[in-house]
């Protein structure tokens, strides 16, 4: 690709989660849909961190964890996103620049603190997320910087953002930018709840001007209105895109220009917590899509990054990434 200062800039909400394990008796008792994203307000957000069972804060967001393994694996990388001048937001200020991630995305003064996310772990290791956006639905236009945007190799948004109007339209403007300049322009569909939140604009989306998709089974199936995954593989590629599809234990699906290729899952011991496991996949995918690697070795990449995550608590890696990806023979 051509020469840029850094190689991806993550644009996402800006959050700091909190885990804690939880049975499915407590989902049911408080109305969580397991296994899927909820957004909640203030007085929901109070009420279920009351109920929760002692918990651990990490700093995450999808976007967030992508960029934090991008970094970890050795790459240049910079995010765009929104938290408040609070404590949370320090928090997340500090984990992502300790990463090694360029951040300067002005904090809100005055209004909404720093998003968060209670995460319910379940003994089958599914997380079910209820997330209150707070400062991150007024991320806007005005915080990308075109600068930015214009010299990374591959601009990548999560599908999460679609939900604030205001980073909706940052989201829209940083697309333009950095096909403007040459650039590439990258599309996690984040949830199959938020695919059909928004189905239309994101066919559209992805259409017109996605790069480099990834989604997991269920949101791919969402976006083209089927359960066989069979179905939305052929019209993925249909699309002559770069996409990476997820499959859980079944490992992954790589198109390119309609070319398809196959790569196992990475082997864990236990699965812990899958927090982070399509975000760290991404983050591995991206590294050796940057660098011009065979689709299966950025597969492999993915893989071993996302299994990594799904061993331990949060969606931040725990262990050097790289160093991992080294001993595998593929870095």
């Amino acid at each position: 690709m051509v020469s840029a200062a850094y190689d991806v800039t993550g644009i996402g909400n800006a959050i700091v989660d909190v885990i804690a394990h939880a049975d499915d008796a407590f989902l049911a008792t408080n109305g969580i849909e397991k296994g899927a994203m909820t957004l909640i307000d203030t007085a929901r957000a109070e009420e279920l961190y009351g109920r929760m069972g002692p918990g651990i804060e990490v700093s995450g967001g999808s976007a967030g964890n992508t960029i934090a393994g991008v970094a970890l694996l050795g790459a240049k990388a910079a995010y765009v996103g929104k938290v408040a001048d609070d404590q949370l937001g320090q928090v997340f200020r500090h984990d992502i620049r300790a990463s090694g991630v360029h951040f300067e995305t002005a904090p809100l003064q005055g209004g909404a603190p720093t998003a968060r996310c209670l995460i319910l772990v379940t003994p089958d290791a599914q997380r079910s997320m209820n997330t209150y956006l707070g400062a991150c639905v007024e991320l806007g236009p005005e915080d990308i910087d075109e600068a930015l945007i214009a010299a990374s190799q591959v601009t990548y948004l999560e599908g999460y953002l679609w939900d604030p109007p205001r980073a909706k339209e940052a989201f829209r403007k940083a697309a333009g930018i950095a096909h403007a300049n040459g650039r590439k322009v990258s599309l996690s569909l984040s949830d199959s709840f938020c695919v059909h939140r928004h189905h239309a604009e994101f066919v559209d989306l992805v259409e017109k001007h996605v790069d480099v998709l990834f989604a997991n089974e269920h949101e791919i199936g969402a976006l083209y209105g089927t359960d066989r995954f069979e179905d939305a593989l052929e019209a993925v590629k249909r699309l002559g895109k770069v996409a990476a599809l997820t499959r859980s234990e079944k490992g992954s699906v790589i198109v390119t220009n309609g070319s398809v290729v196959e790569v196992p899952a990475e082997p864990v011991e236990h699965v812990v917590d899958t927090t982070g496991a399509g975000d760290l996949y991404a983050a591995g995918f991206l590294y050796g899509f940057t660098r011009d690697l065979s689709p299966a070795v950025c597969g492999r990449l993915g893989a071993i990054a996302a299994g990594e995550v799904i061993s331990h608590v949060g969606a931040r890696p725990e262990a050097d990434l790289r160093t991992l990806a080294v001993a595998k023979g593929l870095l």
